[in-house]
């Protein structure tokens, strides 16, 4: 019986499937508290009982995705589930670039608009800091800023952020290749559309689409899971285009030098070390991912000045890892653990004072003698 119910709702599901509801995404109540160009900056409202901690939590996504992969519909999102634990929680819209977008640069972007969505961030903290987390390419940016301009960041956390680009990832290949002609590209397309990096994405794996459909058509008896693959189908389709100037510099100062590796890669004119890099620092990679290897995430941990740092392992791939409820469940509790553990500024060491021997002290006649002489 239980077999036929399900068979009956798949076929039900099916037939239905063009007129079913549109997925609602993006849903947390959220306010724009700072609004520049094409991005703006969204505060989530805090639960009734107030925020639990000191220090506010900025949220950076891909600049090529829609932010609400960290929103994707109620009892399924990263926002939702933080605001929940009592952070005050940010994230960075990156809009939707126009044509005249196309000179926009890497540093206006992350030493601009990132660091301008810090600052404000941070003015909610009672430290005037904020803790920064960086999912995939937001995750790179996070890093550059927080290499140059750690003032106001109390903690770093990174998820799948590449920052060694020499890897035997497609991505590395195809884009070091020498039949790659970026400046052709960018001269006839201006920003890169994004239609044009999902097909790269979805080269890395052909034969994603079948399987798609083949789970959808295995799942279709049960109504969650159907509306949780609409949702983040929705999400993966309505994608961002890359202004032109920042990803030319994106790919010949990362992906082509290797910069960040190298200590060539500069941010509005100062270097880029990570060995600057002081703040705790979570770094979570992904066994599964294909499309930032863990070869390419892995560096960071290594390279950067913090003594408190860590970096985490997990099976999944680069997107179901991340907002999966399983992730819900033990990543981001672990997360919200590590930054309640930071949430206070630590304790600065006191040196002991070194101790005086009376011997060493000068003695009161001797004071008294010399003061009476230079009365005379």
């Amino acid at each position: 019986m239980i077999d036929e119910a399900k068979g009956e709702r798949r076929w039900r599901n099916l037939l239905g499937m063009v007129k079913r509801p549109k997925p609602v995404v993006g849903a947390t109540p959220a306010d724009v508290v700072h609004r520049e160009n094409k991005w703006s900056l969204l505060r989530y409202r805090p639960r009734p009982e107030g925020v639990a901690f000191e220090t506010p939590v900025l949220l950076v996504p891909s600049l090529i995705n829609r932010h609400y992969v960290l929103d994707l519909q109620p009892g399924r999102s990263i926002a939702e589930a933080l605001v929940a634990r009592g952070h005050e929680v940010f994230i960075v819209d990156w809009g939707t670039p126009g044509p005249e977008d196309r000179h926009l640069s890497f540093d206006a972007i992350t030493d601009g608009y990132l660091g301008r969505a810090i600052r404000v961030a941070a003015q909610h903290g009672g430290r005037g800091k904020t803790h920064v987390l960086g999912y995939c390419l937001g995750g790179t940016l996070a890093v550059v800023h927080a290499a140059v301009r750690p003032e106001r960041i109390a903690s770093l956390t990174v998820l799948a952020a590449p920052v060694s680009f020499h890897d035997e990832g497609l991505l590395s290949l195809w884009t070091r290749s020498s039949t790659f002609d970026l400046g052709a590209m960018i001269d006839a397309t201006g920003n890169v559309p994004w239609q044009l990096m999902q097909g790269a994405f979805q080269m890395l794996r052909p034969t994603l689409p079948l399987s798609k459909a083949a789970h959808v058509i295995d799942r279709a008896w049960d109504d969650e899971f159907l509306d949780g693959f609409f949702a983040l189908e929705t999400w993966g389709n309505d994608n961002v285009s890359f202004p032109g100037e920042a990803y030319r510099r994106y790919i010949e100062g990362l992906y082509r030098a290797d910069g960040l590796m190298k200590e060539s890669f500069t941010l509005s004119g100062r270097p880029v070390l990570l060995r600057n890099i002081t703040c705790p620092t979570l770094a979570v990679t992904f066994a599964h991912d294909n499309i930032v290897p863990e070869e390419s995430a892995a560096p960071l941990i290594e390279r950067i000045g913090s003594t408190d740092k860590q970096r985490v392992h997990l099976p999944g791939g680069h997107v179901g890892a991340v907002i999966s409820r399983k992730a819900l469940a033990t990543l981001w509790p672990t997360i919200s653990a590590w930054w309640a553990a930071h949430d206070a500024e630590p304790e600065a060491k006191v040196e002991p004072k070194a101790k005086v021997e009376p011997a060493a002290q000068e003695k009161p006649r001797a004071k008294a003698k010399r003061a009476s002489a230079k009365a005379r």
